[in-house]
This record gives structure tokens, sequence and C-alpha cells, in this order.
């Protein structure tokens, strides 16, 4: 059926309104209207089964008690490069409207500072951190690497993930820093991946394991003596990290290498992130930082996290934020020299 321009241009003024009504509506939508009914996924980073993937399916039982609407929380696994590969979904190509949110490394959000990233950690929507965690470096038991002096002089295998990785920036500074004999195998998925190829005999062991990840996921191998463990990269050493285990920073061979050790070790404060995209809509951004924030004081999940062996020592989106640009404002010839050691 034809229509004649004079009545197109009739309707146009009542096809505007309309229009104008709509957006209207939509921008008058209140949070809890969107996020009512809603099935919100959580991208996590990592394979099944590691602790990052832990962490992120204990959240998403009991966050959305606390988002206005009570949202579903749908976990998601996306592995790939040390989780560079969610982490740039998340910032790049999923919807900026708060209905998305994911878990990514520690290292992840500073990595753009000291890698190839292409993103800006500090543009993140960040919700929260549920564990500020001590990385180790363990092998195992039958490997005969167990002091000191064997990290350094013997040659051994790690097993890695990809660049932006916990375990690849640290059996990186390994070599580079201290000058150990480290062979990488690359490309695992996740931590759990790396733990089996340990036990197959594949790989010698591994850094950048999380003392909370080593006591929720393999309690038996410390209870049997399975691994070793060597070193402890953070700022601070936990009290209940055994005393014989030494701290990075202690066995710097100077001044300079204990500087950039500070640079790359201040993300170990970010432990177990949590953001959305950049540039959601800020009440959407607040309703999910209160929901974290509730969350991480709900005594039933404080509950089930402690007999899990996850460890809950949370700091808020907005500390995150603020950690983030005072490294971002560091020293741009410290932050090359980090750079630098990284590498090969």
């Amino acid at each position: 059926m034809l229509v004649s321009r004079s009545r197109c241009l009739a309707l146009a003024p009542l096809a505007a309104a309309v229009s104008i009504a709509l957006s209207g509506h939509a921008r008058a939508q209140s949070v809890e209207e969107f996020y009512r009914g809603r099935a919100m996924p959580l991208v996590i980073g990592f394979s099944v089964g590691s602790a990052y993937d832990l962490y992120a399916r204990h959240l998403a039982r009991f966050m959305g008690r606390y988002i206005p609407g009570n949202p579903t929380i749908v976990p998601q696994n996306m592995p790939g490069a040390g989780s560079q590969r969610a982490a740039q979904y998340i910032y790049s190509v999923a919807p900026k409207d708060g209905s998305v949110f994911g878990t990514m490394s520690r290292s992840m959000p500073v990595e753009p500072l000291l890698g190839d990233a292409k993103f800006d950690g500090r543009q993140f929507s960040w919700i929260g951190n549920i564990a500020n965690n001590n990385s180790l470096c363990a092998m195992w038991h039958t490997v005969g690497i167990k002091t000191w002096q064997d990290v350094i002089t013997k040659p051994y295998v790690l097993g890695a993930q990809g660049p932006g990785s916990d375990l690849d920036l640290f059996a990186t500074l390994l070599k580079n820093v201290f000058g150990a004999k480290v062979k990488m195998v690359t490309g695992y998925q996740g931590g759990n991946d790396v733990n089996l190829a340990m036990e197959r005999r594949e790989v010698d062991g591994r850094c950048g394991w999380s003392w909370d990840s080593i006591r929720s996921t393999r309690p038996d191998w410390i209870r049997d003596k399975k691994i070793d463990l060597l070193l402890v990269f953070a700022l601070e050493k936990s009290p209940d990290i055994p005393a014989e285990v030494p701290l990075a920073l202690d066995k710097a061979p100077n001044e300079e290498m204990r500087q950039v050790l500070r640079v790359h070790l201040a993300a170990q404060a970010f432990g177990r992130p949590f953001a959305a995209p950049p540039g959601i809509p800020a009440d959407r951004k607040a309703a999910l930082r209160t929901a974290f924030d509730a969350t991480m004081k709900d005594p039933e999940f404080i509950a089930e996290a402690t007999k899990a062996g996850l460890d809950v020592s949370p700091i808020n989106g907005a500390e995150i934020d603020r950690l983030l640009a005072g490294i971002y404002r560091l020293p741009p010839e410290l932050i090359e020299k980090a750079k630098q050691v990284m590498k090969n």
C-alpha cells in the first residue's frame, strides 16, 4: 500500500514524539527495573576449577541478593592469554550498560604499562576485589628444587599461560631479575591446568600461585608435602606462610631491582578483582559497588568462603581506582626499567 508524501510528512512529528518518549523512558528506567528478571553474565578469564573461577562462582551465588531487582548472575568462563582475552572483551566488546561484569588476573590492570595490552586499566568500572593475596613459587617435590640456592642455580621448567598472567610474570622475573635458569611452557588455560601438568610431570612447577589458591584447591599437596614452597611475590608476606619461605623483595640483588620488583608487585593488591566495562551508567555502577560491598559482609558468604579455603579480605572499587591512579603516575623511567626486565 502506497502512502502519500504529505501523509508521511504529517506522521513525522508523531513518530518523533514517540521516539523521544521511548528514549526518555529508557533514560528514566530505574536500576531495579533494569536488573529485574535479568540473567547477568559474569565473565571469568580462567578455566573451570581455577581459584579465580572458584571466587567468581562463589560471588555469583550471593551478590544478586544485593543488586536492586535481584538479577541471576551467570558465570561464563572465557580463558585465554592469561585472562587478557576476557579483559579485552569486557573493555571493548561487552555492553556498556551495566549488564555484564567479570574477573581477570590481578596483574592485568597494569599490563598496558608493562606489556602490550590495548586498554587503559583505569577506565574499567571497578567493582571490588575479594582478597588481597600473596603469590608463591612452588615446585613438585621430586624435582629437587628445595632451597633459594637451588632456585637460582638449577634448571627447571615452569608452566605458564600467556603475557599478562601471573604465571608468566613471575617466571620471567625469576629469570631476568635473579638469573634463574627458567624455561617456560606457556599456553595453559588456567592454573588448574598447570597443576595437572605438574602431576603428570609435564612441568616442574609454577610461580604466581596465590597462597589462598594453594590452600583451597590443593590442601593435600601441602599436607602430604607434594610441593616445595620457594618464594613469595608480594610487598608484604602473609603471616601464615611458612617462615622459611623468603620474600622476593628481600632477595633482590640491588636497590634498583627492588624498585623494579615493587612496580610489578603493586598489582598484587588487586587480588581477585571484578570490573564492568568502561562508561556504564553511574547509578548502575554505584549499585554494583554497593552490592559487592554488602556481599563481602554477608555472614553466609564469609562462612562458606572460609569453609572452602577462600580468603575474604576485600577492597572496594573506589580503592582500586585510587591504587591504579598511583601506579599509572609512577615515573616513566621506572616504568621503562620494569618493562625492560620483562624482555627476554
